[in-house]
């Protein structure tokens, strides 16, 4: 299986995202430069969390014109996995491969610590190591976190099992504690929380490992079903 994180001016967390796969997994990981237009042998799509371009005008907005982003685009809609976190959330938000929209943390500060998430669906490509209902720990680093749809878009949500994680306790004002969120099809996850910062207990959390390990046995049955 062969991973790419997209890197953007302004990514922070990519290098943690190339780690966890690399020491998790032992996988087979590059990093693909946001001018890039080639998504050709890869197999699954990371983007990382930062500040893309600054968060000029508002986070992911000017990342989602990335030339890389069309190829983006094309590998969700050929069902293949994408995972966006923190900022990729926000610009899977910006270029319409997940509704919704983000706004600033209700408190207006910037959060930055360990948070507790429940799995509402573990019948996911990312969440299929985890029990439902089970309760994990994973950090946060955002201050544009606060996920906001309306009724409709949440509606369709709660009727599709679209929404994956929330949050124990409501940390930042998002609706119905939304941590995490895929497109119906469900092979494109956004997720505000840091999965790639919780591989290993001295990172204070292994907890996230397993959506990396759910993504890699997903891609060996898919393969094995092909095959």
């Amino acid at each position: 299986m062969r991973w790419a994180v997209i890197v953007f001016p302004g990514s922070n967390a990519d290098t943690e995202m190339y780690h966890a796969i690399k020491d998790v997994l032992d996988g087979d990981v590059s990093y693909v430069w946001h001018e890039e237009t080639s998504l050709e042998g890869f197999d699954a799509v990371l983007l990382p969390g930062g500040f893309s371009y600054g968060d000029y005008l508002r986070s992911g907005a000017i990342a989602q014109f990335s030339p890389i982003m069309s190829e983006v685009v094309r590998f969700a809609e050929e069902g293949a996995p994408v995972l966006g976190v923190c900022n990729g959330f926000q610009i899977l938000l910006e270029i319409g491969l997940l509704p919704g929209a983000m706004r600033r943390n209700q408190q207006l500060t910037f959060l930055c610590k360990h948070v507790e998430l429940i799995v509402e669906n573990n019948q996911t490509g990312f969440t299929s190591g985890y029990e439902a209902g089970e309760k994990i720990t994973v950090p946060v680093a955002h201050g544009d976190g606060n996920y906001y749809c309306d009724d409709k878009t949440l509606g369709k949500l709660k009727e599709n099992g679209q929404i994956v994680f929330t949050y124990a306790k409501n940390i930042n004002g998002s609706i119905e504690n939304i941590a995490g969120i895929t497109n119906e099809r469900g092979n494109v996850l956004g997720m505000m929380p840091h999965p790639e910062r919780a591989v290993h207990t001295l990172l204070g959390s292994a907890d996230g490992a397993k959506l990396f390990e759910s993504m890699e046995r997903e891609w060996r049955e898919r393969d094995v079903i092909r095959t």
